[in-house]
């Protein structure tokens, strides 16, 4: 069932891509028809991972043109995951597009549909395929689609974060294809099945592993590889901004767990690869969040946030490595639950999210904060949303965002009591970084909804935003209603979280969920988020009532704000700059340090340009002095042969006759092979 919905899905994202250029020259038509076949593609390949983490899995081998590359389908629970994600999010993003392109009318709305299919389908086929011919065809898609999308522009930004975007992911591709060239040589075969099989050694493995660490990292964007990704993001359609950091950058992590604990299963697990993902994540997590504090950009804000996600990410990945490589069962069940349910919740609210910023471009035609404000009177619906989305990716309860950043800290405090002096050291560490990047969080994210929605409008866009068309903010409202569901119902999502970890683990992982309480049976830690949401409500049900009693009979006014005795300004309120001015200078390190990075990043830019530019030269040495030599003579050749062609047949009777003249004299002297 699973591997019927898939393949029907594949058919219509190929068909809708077609139809999407065939019909370019009409812009509502082609926006119409890729938004239809988009997102029924995009459910279809969602009932089948739904089907594959809730039943079984399935496989199926697909002939190819190439014999020696047949075409290996597997949908498994971690496929099925990677499936939902990618599909959810797509069938928000082409709801959410249907009105949105409207944006971009004018510049190629078909382009848009044609490469949006197809990244989608790529990365859907990308996490399926058993085959590392058929994994790098896809992951070279994939990569090539989103970069058409990010410079669908043309203006200079977003053709400087394509190129930037298109080199990074090229060097990510060309580590990942040399680790699979060394597992396929010592295996003998391209096939996933085969290295489940094969032990490759410690030495092998250990560098099979590094190499898709780093070439797989920078897919996702961690730190230090993550250069591109705040470019790259922002430069987008918002629609693909979400498919981008809510699921592409997820298939980073993909590559990590798939190589790390299913290609490699028969050569064990290090302990030294879950701690240094531990390592990564936490200053993923720790940069990341800060840099997105002191952004102006709304776009880039939530991309540098996307960065902070995947460090979270990753620390709940590597304390599975590490309670894999322990063989601590419980510990590694507990790491890989909050990671994964982690990778699931962060494309919920930071789809959501994204949206809620392409909504605010759409009615502002604007990215900086400061020159929003006041939002929530003319974007109620989109304010709401993207309050909900705020409150989820800053982890407070009863939203999704919380459940799985618990279930992170649990895991980091069991190991921490677990193993070595240096287990305990780095995990300690890495729940510090945890609690710093969690307030930093809430503080971005106080400064980008404050900011924003809240108080008097800053210019005149804001001034005359009004809310967007029913697509775009049906797209929120689902989305927003995943973050609400995913929290309350963490108790019915958190089993089949745990089946999809139990399917790479040897072993079942100890139960965390009974009823509706979440526990850690290590600490005897326990939370309850339907409990936590009902003392919530009946909290603010307490607050609203006292309030209104104290004010029952009070005239409401519209005065301005009190400014101490002075008269308000509109200078007066919070604005991004002095909002995270206190952050700018104690952070000061930090941003010499990203301004180093980014400088290296150009100088390589420049590099490459100089490479190429070298390129040309030697290319126009060689046709000026070999092929434009041989040209000429040619030329000068067929000059001085053209006398001959006088146009007088008696003239070419002549040129037959002693032509006839040579051949009868050249048979007559070499009879035989030899003269006569």
């Amino acid at each position: 069932m699973s591997m019927t919905f898939f393949l029907v899905s594949a058919g219509l994202f190929v068909v809708g891509a077609l139809l999407a250029l065939l019909t370019g020259r009409s812009e509502k038509l082609s926006r119409t028809l890729s938004s239809i076949f988009g997102a029924a593609a995009s459910l279809f390949a969602l009932i089948a991972g739904g089907n594959a983490i809730i039943f079984c899995s399935e496989s199926l081998t697909l002939a190819t043109p190439f014999a020696f590359a047949p075409l290996p389908l597997l949908i498994n629970p971690l496929t099925g995951l990677l499936l939902v994600v990618i599909n959810l999010l797509a069938l928000a993003a082409w709801t959410f597009g249907f009105s949105y392109l409207r944006e971009y009318s004018g510049r190629e709305v078909s382009v848009i549909g044609f490469f949006m299919s197809l990244f989608i389908v790529a990365m859907n086929l990308l996490v399926a395929v058993d085959n590392v011919f058929w994994f790098l065809v896809f992951f070279e898609i994939m990569s090539l689609c989103s970069y058409f999308l990010v410079v669908v522009k043309q203006d200079e930004m977003s053709v400087k974060a394509g190129f930037l975007y298109l080199v990074m992911a090229h060097i990510g591709f060309l580590l990942i294809m040399i680790a699979f060239f060394i597992m396929s040589s010592a295996a003998g075969s391209f096939d996933f099945a085969v290295f489940r099989i094969t032990d490759f050694g410690p030495q092998t493995a250990s560098v099979v592993f590094l190499l898709t660490f780093i070439g797989f990292g920078i897919k996702a964007g961690m730190v230090p590889f993550h250069t591109w990704l705040p470019k790259a993001h922002p430069a987008a359609p918002s629609q693909v901004s979400a498919l981008m950091s809510g699921a592409m950058i997820k298939i980073g992590i993909f590559g990590i767990v798939k190589v790390g604990l299913d290609l490699l299963a028969s050569s064990g697990c290090e302990l030294w690869w879950g701690l240094l993902i531990v390592l990564f994540g936490a200053v993923s997590a720790v940069f990341g969040i800060i840099y997105a504090l002191t952004e102006r950009d709304i776009k880039s804000l939530l991309a540098y946030s996307s960065i902070e996600n995947i460090g979270i990410i990753l620390l709940g990945v590597g304390t599975g490595f590490v309670g894999v490589a322990l063989h601590l069962p419980s510990l590694a069940g507990l790491g890989f639950l909050a990671g994964l349910f982690h990778l699931l919740n962060h494309a919920v609210f930071k789809g959501l999210l994204f949206m809620g910023a392409g909504s605010v471009i759409f009615s502002t035609h604007t990215r900086d904060i400061e020159k929003l404000g006041g939002l929530i009177k003319v974007m109620p619906l989109t304010a709401v949303c993207f309050l909900c989305g705020s409150l989820a990716v800053a982890a407070l309860p009863p939203l999704n965002g919380f459940v799985s950043e618990w279930f992170t800290y649990q895991a980091m405090f069991t190991a921490a009591f677990e193993g070595a002096l240096m287990v305990r050291v780095v995990f300690a560490l890495a729940a510090v970084a945890l609690v710093v990047t969690g307030a930093l969080a809430l503080a971005t994210f106080v400064k980008a909804f404050g900011l924003s929605f809240l108080g008097a409008p800053r210019t005149r866009e804001a001034h005359e935003a009004r809310e967007v068309p029913f697509t775009m903010k049906l797209a929120k409202v689902v989305l927003a209603a995943f973050c609400v569901g995913l929290g309350l119902g963490a108790p019915l999502v958190v089993p089949y979280i745990q089946s999809i970890s139990a399917s790479f683990l040897a072993g079942s992982p100890d139960l965390l969920q009974i009823g509706r309480y979440l526990f850690n049976p290590e600490l005897y830690a326990v939370i309850s988020p339907p409990m936590i949401a009902l003392l919530l409500i009946s909290l603010g049900a307490i607050v609203a009532s006292v309030a209104l009693l104290l004010h029952r009979g009070n005239v409401a006014s519209n005065r301005d704000p009190w400014a101490c005795g002075y008269l308000h300004e509109t200078e007066m309120p919070m604005r991004p700059s002095s909002f995270a001015g206190q952050m700018n200078t104690f952070f000061k390190p930090l941003f010499t340090l990203r301004s180093t990075i980014t400088a290296q990043s150009d100088k390589f830019i420049s590099l490459f340009n100089s490479s190429v530019r070298g390129a040309k030269k030697a290319e126009d040495f060689s046709d000026r002095y070999v092929v434009d030599s041989v040209s000429s003579f040619v030329k000068w050749l067929a000059l001085k042969s053209k006398g001959i062609e006088g146009g007088n047949f008696r003239v070419y009777l002549l040129y037959i006759v002693v032509a006839l003249l040579v051949l009868l004299i050249l048979a007559i002297t070499f009879k035989g092979g030899g003269p006569l």
